[in-house]
């Protein structure tokens, strides 16, 4: 999301506030409140932490906005009105937001300072090209995106064209399959340089988990 640096917080507030309308909950977890229907017993509310905005009395009022008489609940933090509508809406949808605070060349470093401590920000000058690598950094992390590198037998590691997998399927058989779906059956050992083994090289399985900017060279069976 791109805002004015002279105006972040006003900008900042009404996109959200939009986004909000449609059901998209920018840099957040979804409630961690259990919620299930069923057909007769009334409303049953369980909270593991006290509550400072629910009770009983609160939440059979929201439900009943929904015609809902039955269910049991489970509040498992202090949960708000909100958190407990958005579990019963059970549409939205949760996404990571970079906020770009751009024309930071129209602003002092000490105003630039004070930018730096605004969470999930990263202050750019589009027209000078300035701060993009924290730009591209950022967005890789909040993609939570692992860049692998191959290198051939005898060969360099190419830099140039990083092979990229999500954090949750990392291990070498994704990276095999990324590449080409018959590289995984014709797989005997890889060698893998980098933070997600001890030696360097060590050779490593097909289940190994890779780290990101791993370096990878694949060894086929013969």
């Amino acid at each position: 999301m791109v805002l004015d640096v002279l105006k972040p917080l006003t900008h900042k507030k009404l996109l959200e506030h939009e986004l909000e309308g449609f059901g998209l909950r920018l840099n957040k977890q979804p409630p961690n409140i259990s919620f299930r229907k069923k057909d007769k017993g009334g409303v049953n509310l369980n909270a593991t932490v006290a509550q400072s905005e629910l009770d009983l009395d609160t939440v059979k009022t929201i439900l009943g906005e929904y015609k809902i008489h039955n269910a049991d609940i489970t509040l498992k933090y202090d949960a708000t009105a909100d958190d407990l509508i958005d579990v019963i809406e059970g549409n939205r949808i949760y996404i990571p937001c970079i906020y770009l605070l751009n024309k930071i060349d129209q602003i002092s470093i000490e105003e630039l300072d004070v930018i730096y401590k605004i969470p999930h920000c990263v202050p750019i000058s589009a027209h000078h090209h300035w701060n993009f690598d924290d730009w591209l950094e950022m967005m890789w992390q909040y993609l939570q995106l692992v860049r692998i590198y191959t290198k051939p037998k005898g060969q360099l590691p190419d830099y140039s064209s990083p092979i990229v997998l999500h954090h949750e399927h990392t291990s070498v058989e994704s990276f095999c399959n990324k590449l080409h779906r018959t590289i995984a059956k014709e797989f005997k050992y890889a060698l893998v340089w980098g933070s997600s083994v001890k030696h360097q090289p060590q050779k490593v399985g097909i289940d190994h988990i890779l780290n990101d900017e791993d370096v990878v060279q694949i060894v086929k069976k013969v």
